[in-house]
């Protein structure tokens, strides 16, 4: 009996395409249940009460809530490409890492943007990502293969081009992260990745919107 899988999500959420990065890496069949958040679906309250948000994967009836936690459940439910590394110790550090792309590079991303690109909101902003800038020594986080750091890290390598472009400010630039740059050139060109990722177009439009609502 063929596993059915269901996503809950809005194919435009970068945490939505965290988890469909990781279905298409394995080649997983998958249905995405949209949702309309301003009215979201009783299947969404009930299979994730406690948020109430997006992504939640139903994977043969069973709901698994929380963008990392859902890469990391597919990761361990379907063999192929492993998005974590075996060794505990690397596994440690790459959770770490995509710890910090979530707690610390994903909150300064959101205040450089919502200041308009204010000095110091843009200055603790490149604090941030020169971390990672200095910890990535490769082709991607994971060394010749994409892993939970990159996948983690998927609304730094498209979603903040597309607020650049909605704002016309810019926080990522070639000079001062070259390595960053680069990953982002080659994140995003990965088959799996521009399988997953939403029209750019629809991406910058709702920062337009958002950004002159603000």
């Amino acid at each position: 009996m063929a596993d059915e899988v269901k996503l809950h999500g809005v194919a435009a959420s970068p945490f939505v395409c965290r988890a469909i990065i990781a279905l298409k890496l394995k080649g997983i069949k998958y249905e995405l249940i949209e949702e309309d958040l301003s009215n979201k679906s009783a299947d969404l309250v009930k299979y994730n009460p406690v948020y109430k948000k997006i992504p939640v994967l139903v994977h043969n009836g069973n709901p698994i809530s929380e963008s990392l936690v859902i890469i990391e459940y597919i990761d361990d439910v379907w063999k192929g490409v492993p998005i974590l590394p075996h060794d505990a110790y690397e596994k440690a550090q790459v959770r770490f890492w995509a710890k910090v792309v979530d707690d610390k590079c994903a909150p300064a991303v959101t205040k450089a943007f919502i200041s308009h690109g204010e000095e110091k909101a843009v200055a603790e902003l490149h604090e941030q990502l020169q971390f990672l800038e200095n910890e990535l020594n490769s082709k991607f986080f994971g060394g010749d293969n994409i892993n939970l750091v990159d996948i983690t890290a998927t609304f730094l390598a498209y979603w903040v081009g597309a607020a650049e472009e909605a704002l016309g400010i810019e926080v990522l630039n070639k000079d001062k992260f070259p390595k960053l740059t680069k990953w982002c050139d080659n994140y995003i060109n990965c088959q799996a990745v521009k399988d997953s990722l939403p029209p750019r177009e629809r991406v910058v439009a709702f920062f337009k919107k958002q950004f002159d609502k603000a």
